[in-house]
Parts: structure tokens; sequence; C-alpha cells
């Protein structure tokens, strides 16, 4: 059991690099929003950190209700991560400038902006599916039809990170 969970844990994280992007809900009052984002892992610490801009609506939602979704999908292979987690907002400019890279420059023009935070984000469980690709699963779903059963399309398993 325990290595299942350590396999499962080592795919989340593997799916997770490999997209890299997410959409991440936050609640704003009883409505919820999704943005994307682009994440950095470090696993070691079991963090995923994005970098946002103060002048957006994130950091009050967050302030207000820190838990989060995190939603990663790579439809084209058919391979989903959905996290929730806590999320906080600081004003680290070390860990800013570390983390600043060219996806962050679309944004701002130098580590250097005022308006960057770090939101950093503690996951505390995940749900993944991981199918073999979409030729193999429409295949799969087209005999499952034909034959009146369920397609086995790859795995789906919930995970406590």
């Amino acid at each position: 059991m325990a290595n299942d969970n350590a396999r499962d844990t080592d795919r989340v994280w593997e799916l997770v690099k490999k997209i890299g992007f997410a959409m991440l809900v936050t609640r704003d009052g009883d409505k919820l929003r999704a943005r994307p984002m682009s994440a950095y892992l470090d696993r070691d610490a079991n963090t995923i950190y994005f970098l946002t801009d103060a002048r957006r609506h994130k950091d009050e939602e967050i302030a207000r209700n820190p838990s989060i979704n995190l939603s990663f999908a790579d439809a084209g292979s058919q391979k989903y991560v959905s996290l929730t987690g806590t999320a906080v907002v600081s004003n680290d400019r070390a860990k800013i400038k570390e983390l600043f890279s060219t996806p962050a420059k679309a944004w701002w023009d130098s580590a250097e902006d005022p308006n960057i935070r770090v939101l950093k984000i503690t996951p505390d469980d995940a749900e993944f599916w991981d199918s073999p690709g979409t030729v193999i699963s429409y295949v799969k779903m087209a005999a499952a039809a034909v034959t009146n059963t369920r397609p086995d399309i790859g795995e789906n398993r919930k995970v406590s990170l």
C-alpha cells in the first residue's frame, strides 16, 4: 500500500512537471474563479510556486479564502491532475528573483517589478487521470460501445500529498 501511494505520488509530480501550466481556482465570494498560471515545482518541499501580480484580484481572494484548486491538463495525451491545497501570497523578493524566467517576462519587464508576488501552494491531495493517449482511448471506447462494456482507458487515482 505504501509503495502504491509512493508510486502514485511520483506520478502526480511527473504529470504536473510535464504539463507545466495549471488553472488556478480561487473563491471570489460565492463564485469560483480560474486563470492559467505557469507552475514552478519544488517537490522536496511539497510546494508549487507561481508568480502573480499584486494588481490582480487573486491575492485578495486568497487572503479571504486560502483553499485553492490547481487543474493541470494535457488533453492531447489525455493526462490530467487536480490538486487541492492552501495558498499563501508573499513579497519574497529573493524567491521572485529565483523564479523569474522566460514565462514571467511575458508579464513583467524584470524581477525588480514591485507588483510581482510569489504564490506558494502547499498541496494536500491530488487526483490524476493517466490515459494511454487519445487514439488508443477512442479505440477502447468504441470497442466498449460495441461490446456493451466499460472501457479501460488508463489509471485514475486519488493521492494524499
